[in-house]
């Protein structure tokens, strides 16, 4: 038994550390929190100083009960948990439960995983730091408090099984106002003048008009004036210019640019980051500083010398100018500055060639330029064309890396040929284009975290747990629009003669940008209504200021949640008793037919259309489509909706309908529906278009043999290719040819999944509905329903009985209290559910 145990929060950086520490340490994880607030009651005792209950999840007790063991073997325990206040909570909890001593405990941080920073943290160890710990105890509980309080009152006052947040409520605030922004923005239209002019020598440039026109009329008669007219160099104007790199990576920075260049989400950087730090590559990535170590900066200025040469070289420090930056933590940056790239994973390898570039780039010298601004004049108008270019002299950090940006147009400077002041142009054209004004970008994930992370709302380990959630809760989504055709005019002066063209662009994209769903408009205006101070973007950045104090020593947790709740809670109790229901109902006008107001609101399964007042017996609904909500829709759009259903016809005997659903639009055939492709209108299906559909639908559905004297279907789906068999769906790898399966391959194929399935149950109780299984990696999956519960390593399934995994159910999911009312309906889903499970597993 090793002396010293070193526990740390996960497998991959217990194997990375255990390379750095001899034979007389064992390295453990704790799988991440081994404890937290309960899942089924708020766990917090508001009467007693706001003290949190915390308890071991049941997933985690053999977790725990092992390093118990160890640690009583132990001469010393060192606690490694990451250096953030989360960090320290999860140190404080392994102490808590281990119960270790003071004298027998050490804690120990470090911002990379190598050999130099391992062996200098044994050699410094500390305590706990209670301030820390009471910061990240101050954030869940307020938060637990926020989601407890306000959930209810949603489910009150505008739908069942809605949460609330205190960061994610007010990033959905801005994503709403975001939108309604660009609703109402009116475009004004004008004209851009641009210019081509050919020098003595034959060399073109580009020149622009500083100056638009707001009417057609103006510009044509602008273009007028220059038939026939002559052009010359009328100043020249060259002077030095520079370029000077940007600092190196926080967390927030590394979203937006892995963002902008490597096409990431925010979730899916800090995945990758996490594994890159934990394999010893790079340092911590939750940080909001740009600070460099010393000897940072000397390896990267010797790694600068050595690759390119010691004019390239200028180490320089950057100082962090995001509101209430907390722990003094290094950038994230590549933990050795000569290993240019990491034979890794590609996503990883790409990631960490970012990181590399411009943790290198930020240390090395300015880029040189010269530039150019030449005015050319007309002797038949008085305005000035204007044209810029540069020459890059010395390259500096641009050898190395150039900064993204999220404007969606940015003008690249060129080359300007030789030219000299009175030198007479030659005009090739000038164009007139119509450009309209636009309004400002909806959010994406990085410049959401961009915006957040100005207003001082959330840090960096929150980011992407906030847009995971508000995806989630489907109060935003992510837009798949291409963008919508625009008709645009432009004018060209060219041979002495104007010509008009009519031409179309495309505007608007949505794709990958965050748009609010109905519901989430719905909730942020009930809560800004109500609880205006709690949506409030300086009192969020102020709370987070308040935990920033409680980190450093200088407030009370206890006290300061207790001026929290005694403005808080008052303020729910109100609105819960005295506030109105809110459906986000809005009249739009009257049915011209009968009379009967038309309103659009959120229903139970989602925003509708209505004809006729609420008492009204004989009002009429229809779902909005997909594209479509309730702030923007029109009288005329939703009458429409109501010439849904639409019968077409009969096929083989049977009706053939079209229609609109809660997953858009569809055909019926029967029983059988058939969804629309994306972009087909459903009042525009034709008998012919819909039969043509259900033909490609039986084609698809055929069977293409039996086995065991059932049926064997084929269809490629979101994981490629697979056969459906008796509620089973088998994926069909790439040594089968799909398109020539032989009995035999379609035989092999199902009798091995059939045995996959046997195998991998470890725990099968019917009755209850309830299965245990074999997953990846090691793992086991607990199953009911739809309920998943991923167990950890350290749990051994097969031990499990069906009260501990009953146990484990309850705490993930709570019983409602409506349950016994329903007690007969549950037991027929559970008779169901193994089958039901097997035809997710593809």
């Amino acid at each position: 038994m090793a002396k010293n145990l070193v526990i740390v929060e996960s497998p991959a950086k217990a194997k990375t550390i255990e390379k750095f520490l001899g034979k007389d340490f064992q390295v453990e994880s704790s799988y991440g929190h081994i404890a937290d607030l309960p899942s089924k009651e708020i766990g917090v005792d508001i009467e007693n100083g706001f003290k949190p209950k915390y308890e071991v999840s049941p997933d985690k007790k053999a977790v725990v009960k092992k390093l118990k063991d160890l640690s009583k073997k132990a001469e010393m325990v060192w606690l490694a948990s990451d250096e953030d206040r989360e960090g320290e909570a999860i140190a404080w909890h392994l102490a808590e439960e281990l119960n270790l001593t003071e004298e027998k405990t050490k804690r120990i941080v470090f911002h990379e995983i190598t050999k130099t920073a391992i062996h200098k943290a044994i050699e410094n160890p500390r305590k706990i730091d209670y301030n820390l710990v009471n910061a990240q105890q101050a954030r869940r509980v307020l938060d637990r408090l926020v989601g407890y309080e306000l959930s209810p009152v949603l489910w009150k006052k505008v739908k069942g099984g809605l949460s609330a947040g205190r960061v994610q409520s007010v990033s959905v605030r801005l994503i709403v106002e975001r939108e309604r922004e660009i609703n109402n923005f009116n475009a004004e239209a004008s004209f851009s003048i641009t210019a081509e002019f050919s020098n003595e020598a034959g060399k073109t440039l580009k020149a622009k008009l500083p100056k638009n026109f707001t009417t057609l009329k103006e510009a044509q008669d602008f273009l007028n004036k220059n038939i026939g007219a002559k052009y010359k160099v009328a100043d020249l104007e060259t002077k030095p210019a520079k370029k000077s790199p940007a600092a190196p990576f926080t967390t927030s920075t590394l979203q937006q640019e892995a963002a902008r260049k490597l096409h990431y989400t925010v979730g899916q950087t800090m995945m990758l980051a996490q594994r890159l730090y934990e394999s010893g590559l790079i340092t911590y990535m939750r940080t909001d500083s740009v600070n460099l170590s010393q000897d940072a900066m000397k390896a990267a200025a010797a790694e600068i010398t050595k690759s390119y040469g010691a004019e390239y070289s200028k180490p320089q420090t950057y100082i962090t100018k995001s509101k209430g930056a907390q722990e003094a933590h290094e950038a994230i940056r590549p933990t050795d500055m000569s290993l240019h790239h990491a034979n890794i994973d590609r996503d990883q390898a790409r990631l960490y060639d970012l990181i590399w570039k411009r943790t290198l780039a930020s240390q090395m010298s300015d880029a040189r330029l010269e530039r150019t601004v030449v005015k050319i004049e007309s002797n038949q108008y008085k305005e000035l064309f204007s044209a810029t270019g540069e020459v890059l002299l010395f390259e500096g950090f641009l050898k190395v890396y150039l900064e993204g940006h999220d404007d969606e147009e940015e003008e690249v400077e060129g080359i300007l040929p030789a030219l000299k002041i009175n030198e007479v142009l030659l005009n090739n054209y000038i164009t007139a284009t119509q450009r309209f004004s636009r309004p400002a970008s909806r959010y994406t994930e990085a410049s959401l975290v961009k915006k957040l992370e100005e207003l001082g709302i959330g840090r960096p380990s929150t980011y992407a747990p906030t847009i995971s959630t508000i995806i989630a809760r489907t109060y935003v989504e992510k837009g798949i629009s291409e963008g919508k055709e625009r008709p645009y005019q432009m004018l060209v002066l060219k041979n002495g003669t104007v010509t008009s063209s009519d031409l179309i662009e495309k505007v608007g994209s949505e794709k990958g940008k965050l748009l609010p769903t109905d519901i989430g408009i719905i909730v942020n205006d009930f809560l800004v209504k109500n609880f205006g101070t709690i949506l409030d973007y300086n009192f969020t950045a102020k709370v987070e200021q308040d935990f920033d104090e409680i980190a450093a020593g200088n407030e009370d947790w206890a006290m300061m949640m207790q001026d929290f709740y005694n403005h808080f809670h008052p303020i729910v109790r109100d609105v819960e008793e005295n506030a109105e229901r809110e459906s986000g109902e809005r009249i739009l006008g009257t049915d011209p037919q009968s009379g009967k107001p038309v309103l659009v609101r959120l229903g139970k399964f989602g925003p509708i259309a209505q004809i006729g007042d609420a008492d009204d017996e004989q009002k009429q609904f229809a779902s909005l489509k997909p594209d479509q909500n309730i702030g923007t829709i029109t009288l005329e759009e939703a009458l429409t909706l109501f010439l849904l259903p639409k019968m077409l016809g009969e096929y083989k005997g049977e009706e053939v309908e079209v229609n609109n659903g809660r997953f858009g639009p569809y055909v019926r055939h029967g029983a059988v529906f058939i969804s629309l492709p994306r972009g087909e209108d459903p009042l525009d299906v034709s008998l012919e278009r819909a039969t043509e559909l259900i033909k490609e639908k039986e084609v698809a559905d055929a069977p293409i043999a039996t086995y065991q004297d059932l049926p064997v279907q084929k269809g490629v789906g979101r994981f490629g290719p697979y056969l459906k068999w008796y509620g089973l769906f088998i994926n069909v790898n790439k040594k089968y040819d799909f398109d020539n399966l032989s009995k035999s391959d379609i035989e092999e194929l199902i009798s091995d999944k059939i045995q996959k399935d046997i195998d991998k149950v470890v725990h099968d109780w019917k009755e209850e509905g309830i299965r245990v299984e074999k997953a990846r990696w090691g793992r086991s999956v607990i199953l009911k329903g739809k309920l998943k519960i991923e167990l950890s390593k350290e749990v051994d399934a097969a031990a499990l009985t069906l009260e501990e995994v009953q146990e484990m159910i309850e705490k993930k999911a709570p019983a409602k209290k409506t349950a016994a009312k329903k007690t007969v309906a549950k037991k027929a889903t559970a008779k169901k559910a193994p089958a039901k499970k097997t035809t997710t597993k593809k």
